[in-house]
This record gives C-alpha cells, sequence and structure tokens, in this order.
C-alpha cells in the first residue's frame, strides 16, 4: 500500500510540474497565454490531490486544515485557467492579471506542500 501510495503522490509531483514547468514557458517566452497542457496539469494534480487526501490505513494521520487550503488554491487557479481560457477564445489575448496568479499560486501550493508539516 505504500508503495501505491508513493506512486500517487509521484504523479502528484509531476503535475504541479507541468503546470508550473508550462507557465514558466510561457511566462519566459513573453507569452500571456493559457495552454491545453496547463489544463491537463490541473486535473492530474486534482485527481491526485484527492487520491491522497483519502486515509489510507497506515500512520499517515491528514492533516485536514492544510489539505482543505490547498484544494481551496488548486480550485482558484483553476477558476483562472477556465477564465483565462475562455477569454483566450473571445479576444484572442489573456490580461496579465489572470495570467500571472496561475503561477505564484501554483508554487505557493507546492510551498504550502513542502513546508507545512
Amino acid at each position: 500500500m505504500e508503495i501505491l501510495r508513493s506512486v500517487v503522490i509521484l504523479i502528484h509531483i509531476v503535475g504541479f510540474a507541468i503546470l508550473f514547468g508550462a507557465w514558466v514557458v510561457e511566462a519566459v517566452g513573453r507569452r500571456i497565454r493559457v495552454t491545453p497542457l496547463m489544463n491537463y496539469a490541473i486535473v492530474i494534480s486534482l485527481v491526485t490531490g484527492l487520491i491522497l487526501s483519502a486515509p489510507w490505513g497506515s500512520d499517515h494521520e491528514p492533516n485536514y486544515i492544510k489539505i482543505g487550503i490547498k484544494l481551496v488554491v488548486l480550485l482558484v487557479i483553476g477558476a483562472l485557467l477556465g477564465i483565462g481560457s475562455a477569454r483566450q477564445k473571445r479576444t484572442g489575448s489573456l490580461s496579465p492579471a489572470i495570467f500571472w496568479p496561475i503561477g505564484i499560486l501554483a508554487l505557493l501550493n507546492a510551498g504550502l506542500a513542502v513546508i507545512w508539516h
């Protein structure tokens, strides 16, 4: 069971890496846009995060306050991605006020996971 949990953690980290990496590529390229890869990554992060939040029957006691805060941050990122995708389709561009918080909140969520014990 511990190996399965470790695999889910790995996939969760990969989801974050894809989201943040795709965002960094767009930021460095000075392209203010949301990519489909970001949308896939948020789904990976959400699904694996929900799986990890379930009690696994081991000595890992879930920190439900931390899980709740991380879920709220993830939902805000998802909302920004959804709004950004819709605006891009409608107008062909995206406001920096939507783009920049995506990366900042993704990094915040990773920081919460690593720093908060």
